[in-house]
């Protein structure tokens, strides 16, 4: 017999059901990686269960262990469903083929990220030309204030958005992470200025991006396209040029979802 629960507003839940989607929801943060006692922790379920569960999730593809097979972390399933939730609304079939220019025009990876609460969800990457590239960001979480892609759907933003996208405090990843509202503000205001935001090794050291925010029918920003590379390729005249190109392509892509 299927257990149920009951919410106070009377819907019927299935409780093996709801304990998989915690179990999924304990990656919706900082930790990519986690182990059974860990989960068992955050999910209050006892480490026999949260097996049992596990195993299931890893027969679906929603999650994978890593190669030590001690922890696990979310699978490509998730990614593929995320991506097709995206397509719902035609961002990445409008994006691809302005993402597909823009990696050829810069030689550098381009990504598509999209909001989701105070987070910044990667759900596209097409990779550049040269040899050395960053790795795969698609199905990655980050803060808003770190990343390019991040900053520059904060700047479309009116300012009381910020206590919502960006709770207090916000984390240094690096020596030259915003870690504080007034010079967040500053940076939002420049990055609004230029018509792009920049980030400069403030998510990982010697990773340099550019990023401009697409915008709804309404003006406002549903995702945005994002070139990255290595420091050393990144010099501030490559940063404007590339900043040019990814507003450019924002705009167009923001058309052609309006079409």
């Amino acid at each position: 017999m299927v257990q149920r629960d009951v919410t106070a507003g009377g819907a019927v839940l299935i409780r093996s059901v709801a304990r998989a989607m915690a179990l999924l929801r304990a990656f919706d943060g900082d930790a990519r990686e986690l182990g059974v006692s860990e989960l068992s922790r955050r999910v209050g379920l006892h480490k026999s269960t949260v097996s049992r569960l596990l195993a299931t999730l890893e027969h679906a593809g929603m999650l994978e262990r890593t190669v030590d097979g001690e922890r696990y972390r979310l699978g490509f399933a998730v990614v593929r469903l995320a991506g097709r939730a995206a397509r719902a609304g035609g961002l990445r079939e409008a994006a691809q083929p302005v993402m597909a220019r823009l990696a050829a025009q810069t030689g550098e990876a381009v990504h598509l990220a999209v909001p989701d609460g105070s987070e910044v969800v990667n759900i596209e990457q097409i990779a550049g030309e040269y040899r050395l590239q960053a790795t795969s960001w698609v199905g990655r979480r980050t803060p808003f204030h770190c990343v390019a892609n991040g900053k520059a759907m904060l700047a479309a933003w009116p300012d009381a958005a910020l206590g919502e996208r960006c709770p207090a405090p916000l984390r240094q990843y690096t020596p030259h992470t915003i870690t504080t509202r007034p010079a967040l503000r500053r940076e939002l205001a420049a990055a609004r200025q230029r018509g792009y935001a920049l980030a400069l090794g403030e998510v990982e050291e010697g990773l340099y991006a550019v990023a401009a925010a697409i915008l709804d029918a309404a003006g406002q920003p549903l995702a945005a396209v994002s070139v990255s590379g290595p420091a050393q390729r990144m010099t501030t005249a490559q940063l404007e040029r590339y900043g040019a190109l990814v507003a450019q392509a924002a705009r167009e892509i923001s058309a052609r979802l309006a079409a």
